[in-house]
């Protein structure tokens, strides 16, 4: 069994861990870019995490311009097995008021201008989405937030948008027709490709407004955003320090993240490219550097 490593992915409002051992920005360098920031290597306890902020500290990155596939190279690179994405969202639901928490399950991709595989150049595979989250993370989420008392829902779908714009009022509209729970720009493609590194994936979700489809809430404005993204960061860190102590508790077995490469890779071994193979080395090495 693979040793578990936690990797944290904070989005909006969380650019830091506070109240944690031995911290050490580090400089990762990925052959598919420059990653949105250098990653936090920060000690709670025994257990050792990989903290990366996905729009850089001082949030000086786009949601369009965010090279995910660097964060996840990264990620991959320092051993981490376990992602939870930490990310802003606007509700689309009455009941999702802003400060709540939603621990999402499905999502419905509506990006547009990001390339969302590692598997574009010469190796092709195509790796299943039907669940993208990791159940065992997700109880693991749902064990932390019951214990700290923090409002949450379990289970939701995320619609992914390109942005940096929010919705106008008939996308919102369609979008709670087709029953989504809550909207934001930057989980996707990460979750994909997250499942292409074999990466156990979760997102919480924390909701800062509601969308533009309420008739009783003033539209969508930056100010509204940051006042309850203040309030949601300090819950999600002492969120994320109840999950570093717990989510080794949780098994992993039967999660679909797991050797899912195994039988994803379609491309005759024959005309695969040592530097093609060098690339990916990180993300798939298990497959593509197995001995023959």
């Amino acid at each position: 069994m693979k040793k578990r490593k936690l990797g944290i992915i904070g989005g909006s409002g969380l650019y830091k861990m506070e109240g944690f051992n031995k911290i050490k920005w580090k400089k990762i360098n990925s052959p598919w870019g420059k990653p949105s920031d250098e990653v936090l290597l920060a000690k709670l306890g025994n257990e050792e995490i990989c903290f990366l902020p996905r729009h850089s500290r001082g949030h000086k990155i786009n949601p369009s311009n965010i090279n995910f596939r660097a964060n996840i190279d990264v990620m991959k690179q320092l051993g981490v097995t376990d992602i939870i994405s930490v990310s802003a969202v606007g509700s689309l639901k009455e009941n999702l008021n802003p400060g709540k928490f939603v621990i999402v399950d499905q999502f419905i991709d509506r990006t547009f201008s990001r390339i969302k595989t590692f598997f574009n150049d010469e190796i092709v595979a195509h790796v299943s989405m039907a669940k993208p989250t990791s159940p065992s993370l997700s109880l693991c989420c749902e064990q932390a937030l019951k214990k700290l008392n923090i409002d949450f829902q379990f289970g939701g779908t995320y619609v992914v948008m390109e942005g940096p714009q929010f919705s106008t009022l008939a996308e919102s509209k369609l979008y709670r027709s087709w029953g989504a729970d809550v909207i934001g720009m930057t989980n996707m493609p990460e979750a994909k490709l997250a499942r292409e590194a074999e990466i156990r994936y979760c997102t919480v979700a924390m909701v800062t407004d509601y969308d533009c489809w309420h008739p009783d809430h003033d539209e969508v404005d930056v100010n509204m955003v940051i006042q309850t993204l203040l309030k949601n960061a300090a819950n999600a860190q002492n969120m994320i320090k109840e999950i570093i102590k717990s989510f080794k508790d949780f098994k992993t077995d039967k999660d679909p993240a797991n050797n899912c490469l195994d039988v994803a890779i379609i491309t005759d071994p024959k005309f695969r490219t040592k530097k093609t193979i060098k690339k990916l080395k990180n993300i798939a090495g298990r497959i593509l550097l197995k001995k023959k």
